[in-house]
């Protein structure tokens, strides 16, 4: 008996492809806006620059009869940031905008409006990590110390919280007259109807540290209290005059041993004679950070002024890589090498190197410091816990949008839609004492079994 199958009609089926796109992984965006606004006038550079008069001392002593005091002398301190221009884009062909069944543009806006976003929180995150005070759990006295099992815990918070309080550094929601006295009545200053407005310090950390701290019983209790009135977006409780809020988009640093990279002296390049140490940093495709700190290699000697070093870079998917030398065995500038890029600012350095090559690294490019590397096989993250006027965002140029969908003289026929989007600005770190970052361990990781 003749059978007539489905495989027999194959090229006669219309294949299906549903009208809603599937969502997207989110990011929590959080620290970017805890930054004080700051403008830069058109017309006046890109350097941004704050000034402080600093304190005067106390008098010593009461004054004597008739005669003047001496008196003090005014003194400032300046800080200042560079806003720096920031921006991408999307080409689309009218063939792609004609026959694909999705809108391409809508999809293309819609996806930089994340990547903008996203930047601008990836971008404080790193401004944030030139901070100088650091409190590492359990006493640690550097990164390099910390243990997987040196995670978050009360006591590191509250010794946290109690230094910036002791420097004194502002309270968000607090209070700087000069009569400090709290408005208890109702109607008073700091009455909102919200029993949980009151003077805080800010935290913010990665949901897998968070969720260490969330174990602590004593942490429990409080924060199902503190969940009836939230005051910030991702807010997940308070504890010890802090509140925390959780962003997926806190960095970290994986340290890794120094093996398979392979260093060997050559003669390709414009070392100097001499020993050179070099080190190895992955950064994730996606947000670009540095999150593989390679250990620093043994010394390498050179010979003669034509010197160069080959590696061969690691082949961990996701991944490109930076190479930094250095005379010794904390390098502080980038190197050279044509394997890098071939335009933009970072023309010429060992900077997003192909994975599973080999690349020469010909000389000590710009200055520039890699992340202390953890113990090999620790992850380590940022905890940032900070004031009111630790750091500000400077805007010289908002963020602007371009959609250039119709024809002209590059693009005659119109076979082109470019959609992109640009801003110039900059976080400027107001004063270091005003914040800090908690450096931890966690218990868990990011991946399932």
């Amino acid at each position: 008996m003749a059978t007539n199958t489905a495989s027999q009609f194959q090229s006669d089926i219309e294949q299906f492809i549903a009208d809603e796109t599937l969502p997207l992984a989110r990011r929590q965006l959080v620290v970017y806006q805890f930054g004080d606004p700051a403008t830069l006038p058109e017309g006046r550079g890109t350097t941004y620059t704050a000034t402080r008069f600093n304190r005067i001392p106390l008098p010593y002593a009461p004054l004597s009869e008739g005669v003047p005091p001496i008196g003090e002398t005014l003194t400032i301190a300046q800080v200042s940031a560079t806003a720096l221009q920031w921006g991408d884009k999307v080409t689309i062909t009218d063939v792609g905008e004609l026959t694909i069944k999705h809108p391409l543009i809508k999809k293309a806006n819609e996806l930089l409006a994340l990547q903008m976003a996203e930047t601008l929180e990836r971008n404080t995150f790193n401004n944030l990590n030139g901070g100088t005070q650091v409190n590492y759990v359990n006493k640690r006295g550097a990164r390099a110390s910390i243990v997987a099992g040196d995670v978050l815990d009360t006591i590191t918070v509250n010794r946290t919280e109690a230094t910036l309080a002791t420097i004194g550094a502002p309270h968000f929601m607090g209070d700087e007259e000069t009569d400090t006295r709290l408005a208890a009545q109702a109607g008073g200053a700091k009455a909102s109807g919200n029993p949980r407005v009151h003077e805080h310090y800010v935290a913010v950390g990665h949901p897998m540290v968070l969720n260490d701290l969330r174990q602590n019983p004593t942490v429990v209790n409080a924060w199902s209290y503190s969940d009836v009135n939230r005051l910030y977006n991702n807010e997940v409780g308070e504890w010890g005059g802090l509140i925390f809020c959780k962003s997926n988009l806190v960095p970290s640093w994986t340290g890794i041993a120094n093996t398979g990279i392979s260093p060997t002296a050559g003669n390709a390049g414009y070392l100097a004679a001499g020993t050179y140490y070099v080190q190895v940093t992955g950064s994730d495709t996606q947000n670009q950070y540095e999150s593989q700190i390679y250990q620093i290699s043994t010394g390498i000697t050179t010979t003669g002024t034509n010197g160069s070093i080959s590696i061969t870079t690691p082949s961990t998917p996701g991944y490109t890589y930076s190479a930094y030398i250095g005379t010794s065995t904390s390098p502080a500038n980038l190197a050279t090498s044509a394997s890098g890029p071939q335009i933009g600012p970072q023309t010429g350095q060992a900077v997003q190197l192909t994975p599973g090559t080999t690349v020469v690294l010909t000389g000590l490019g710009l200055a520039q410091t890699p992340p202390a590397a953890p113990a090999t096989g620790v992850t380590v993250y940022p905890t940032y816990v900070f004031g009111r006027g630790a750091y500000a965002q400077v805007i010289l140029k908002d963020v602007e949008w371009t959609a250039l969908l119709r024809a002209d003289k590059s693009d005659p026929l119109n076979q082109l839609r470019v959609v992109g989007w640009k801003v110039f600005y900059g976080t400027l770190i107001e004063n270091q004492q005003f914040f800090c970052r908690i450096e931890s361990s966690a218990s868990n990781t990011a991946t399932f079994t």
